[in-house]
């Protein structure tokens, strides 16, 4: 069996971890064993934080529709109760749009609602 030499490879496989960590401060921007583990942990990072931005997003879309419904004079759960029972289907990232920047047609959601939580 003929002989395989390795070289390329390895040094393209180098090459991409220390290119990946470019930035990185000390040896682990420049030398590839402490780069790879700086890379590893980085990849780990931004894994678990993209499912954390969800939850952060979601939370301050939340606190959003809340101080909107507080000044209609309804509280979040009541407001996304009545919201419910009117059978308005929107999510939570648009409601909060419209809070922020549409306050009449949130108004409007928010008479919606009262009228759906009234009529029990």
């Amino acid at each position: 069996m003929a002989r395989v030499k390795r070289g390329v490879t390895g040094h393209a496989r180098h090459k991409k971890i220390v290119d990946a960590a470019a930035g990185y401060v000390g040896r682990s921007g420049t030398n590839f064993r402490p780069a790879l583990e700086r890379v590893e942990k980085a990849l780990r990072y931004a894994y678990r934080d993209r499912r954390a931005k969800k939850r952060d997003f979601r939370s301050l879309w939340i606190q959003r529709i809340n101080a909107g419904a507080r000044e209609q004079g309804l509280t979040y759960a009541r407001l996304i109760s009545g919201i419910k029972k009117a059978g308005i289907a929107i999510d939570r990232k648009i409601l909060a749009e419209i809070a922020m920047s549409d306050p009449d047609g949130f108004k409007a959601l928010v008479a919606q609602a009262k009228a759906a939580l009234g009529a029990r």
